[in-house]
C-alpha cells in the first residue's frame, strides 16, 4: 500500500508516496508530471524487497514552489535528492529519474557518488555537458522554434497549459506517446511562429490503454491547484544550469548505471542522441547496455511498465 507524507529536504518541504521496507530507491519524474507517475512501480520493487520513495519534486503538486526562475536550477534539485535521502534516515539510495527527473538523477550520482550506489535514467540519457549554453545553441540551430525558446519566456507556456488544464494534459500525454502515429518516426518538437506547444498534437480521439480517465483526473487535479510555473521554470534554468556543472566538465560516472528509452521518443531523435545512445557504454564505462522498448514513447514507465519494472528489479538486483 503506498503511504503519504511530507518530509523537510533540507529546508525544502517535499510531499512523498512510499512503500515496502528494504534498501531506498528514490523515484524522479519529469514534466508534466508527478509521482502518480510511477504508479506502476511502487508494488512490483515493493515487493521485491525494496523502500521506494518517489517525491514530487520541486515545484509540482503538494511539495514547496519557490518564487522565482533561480530556485529551480539542477543543483537545487539534486540538494533536494541528498536532502531527501538523509531526512529518509538513508545513508545511499539508488536513484532512478525520468524525463527532467533523468538529468536530476544522473547529476545527483555524478557529484555525490558516496550517497547513490546505483542510478537509472528513463528517457534521458547520462549528461554530456556541451560547449555552448544549450538555450542559445537552440535558438541558432532552430531558429527559436525548439520548445525549450518557446518555453523560456515567463508567462507564455504557463497560460497555454494553465487555460484548460485537463484538455492540455491530454493532448500532451498522448501527443508525446508511441501512441501518437507520428511518433513512428519521432521528430525534434519546433514551434511554428504565431503558435503554441499544444498546438502540435491535436485533441485524440480516445486516450491510450495506458492512460484512465481517472489516472488524468488525477494529474489535472494537482496541476489545477499547483499551476505550471514551477515545473517549467526548470526549462528557464537550462543556461544557468550550463553555468553551474562547468566544474564537472568531463567527469566520469563513477556507480553502475541504466538507461532505458522508447523507440518511439521524440527525445531519441534530438540532436545527436541516434548516434550518441548505441556508444552510451564505451562513452560511460559504469553503464549498462541501453534497453530501447519497440513502439514505447516518451512516457516510459507509464506506457510499458512491466518491461521497465523487469529492467529496473534486474538492475536493482546486480547492485
Amino acid at each position: 500500500m503506498v503511504n503519504h507524507r511530507t518530509v523537510d529536504a533540507n529546508g525544502t518541504l517535499l510531499h512523498i508516496a512510499e512503500e515496502g521496507e528494504g534498501p531506498l530507491v528514490v523515484l524522479l519524474h519529469g514534466f508534466p508530471e508527478l509521482w502518480y507517475s510511477w504508479r506502476h512501480q511502487f508494488a512490483p520493487l515493493a515487493a521485491a524487497g525494496y523502500h521506494v520513495v518517489a517525491p514530487d519534486q520541486r515545484g509540482y503538486g503538494r511539495s514547496d514552489r519557490p518564487e522565482g526562475v533561480e530556485p529551480y536550477n539542477l543543483l537545487s534539485l539534486v540538494g533536494d535528492v541528498i536532502g531527501l535521502v538523509h531526512a529518509l534516515g538513508e545513508r545511499q539510495a539508488v536513484v532512478v529519474g525520468h524525463d527532467w527527473g533523468a538529468p536530476v538523477a544522473w547529476h545527483t550520482a555524478l557529484l555525490r557518488p558516496d550517497v547513490v550506489r546505483g542510478v537509472a535514467g528513463l528517457s534521458v540519457p547520462p549528461p554530456f555537458r556541451g560547449d555552448r549554453a544549450p538555450l542559445e545553441a537552440f535558438r541558432e540551430l532552430y531558429e527559436g522554434r525548439f520548445y525549450w525558446n518557446y518555453i523560456e519566456t515567463p508567462g507564455v507556456a504557463d497560460a497555454e497549459f494553465g487555460a484548460d488544464v485537463r484538455a492540455g494534459l491530454r493532448r500532451c500525454l498522448h501527443g508525446l506517446s508511441g501512441d501518437n502515429p507520428a511518433n513512428e518516426s519521432p521528430a525534434v518538437p519546433l514551434i511554428p511562429p504565431g503558435t503554441g506547444f499544444l498546438d502540435l498534437y491535436p485533441e485524440p480521439k480516445e486516450l491510450p490503454a495506458w492512460l484512465t480517465e481517472a489516472d488524468l483526473d488525477v494529474y489535472a487535479a494537482e496541476f489545477t491547484a499547483s499551476g505550471f510555473t514551477g515545473p517549467l521554470n526548470w526549462y528557464r534554468n537550462a543556461d544557468r544550469n550550463w553555468i553551474l556543472t562547468a566544474p564537472w566538465a568531463g567527469a566520469a560516472l563513477q556507480v553502475p548505471g541504466l538507461y532505458v528509452a522508447g523507440d518511439r521518443d521524440v527525445v531519441t531523435a534530438f540532436p545527436g542522441m541516434r548516434e550518441l545512445i548505441p556508444v552510451l557504454p564505451q562513452l560511460v564505462p559504469t553503464l549498462r547496455e541501453p534497453v530501447i522498448l519497440p513502439g514505447c514513447g516518451h512516457w516510459t514507465q507509464q506506457e510499458q511498465p512491466d518491461e521497465v519494472n523487469e529492467a529496473l528489479l534486474d538492475f536493482l538486483g546486480s547492485l
